[in-house]
């Protein structure tokens, strides 16, 4: 299945060669996946229902993790269990840890921030982990729907990253 970019421009594009070719250098007015609809495998659904604990990576909401969210049952199956699914948000200060997050964020009509990522995951996550840059923004991460929690979420060592693991994971159980 293939993700579009519609660009602002009008023109469509791969995400491949939005991202490659154009350097995600260009505004976006959507994104769409041809797989809409199309089902989740079993072996898909099985894993999600099965999991302890299901953690919503920090990736692109956009272009990551929607093409998986637009398989048909596993909002649905997410949402069941929406109090044993946490986020990790890919948006830290303002700025995507990596790519064109962000940016795509505010040009498909949201803002640039962890308040955003709460808007998109709320009906299917309970609780959103939050880099302490953000910290001020934890009220209004519960306002859109979302528990925050707020522990270093920039990985700069290992130390670092076992402690936002433990942190995500204790955050459902």
């Amino acid at each position: 299945h293939s993700t579009m970019v519609t660009l602002a421009d009008g023109g469509e594009v791969s995400f491949q060669d939005y991202f490659v070719r154009l350097r995600h250098s260009v505004p976006v007015a959507g994104v769409r996946f041809d797989s809409d609809g199309s089902p989740a495998t079993p072996r898909v659904l099985e894993a999600l229902s099965n999991a302890e604990v299901v953690v919503i990576a920090p990736s692109n909401p956009f272009v990551s993790i929607a093409p998986i969210r637009a398989l048909d049952g596993v909002d649905r199956l997410l949402a069941a269990r929406r109090e044993s699914v946490v986020a990790v948000s890919p948006i830290v200060g303002g700025e995507a840890l990596k790519g064109p997050a962000a940016r795509m964020a505010v040009e498909l009509g949201h803002s640039s921030d962890v308040v955003a990522v709460a808007a998109l995951y709320s009906e299917i996550a309970t609780a959103l982990v939050i880099d302490p840059v953000d910290e001020a923004l934890a009220e209004a991460v519960s306002a859109a729907g979302m528990r925050p929690v707020v522990v270093p979420s920039v990985m700069s060592d290992p130390a670092v990253a076992a402690r936002l693991a433990e942190a995500t994971i204790a955050a459902v159980r």
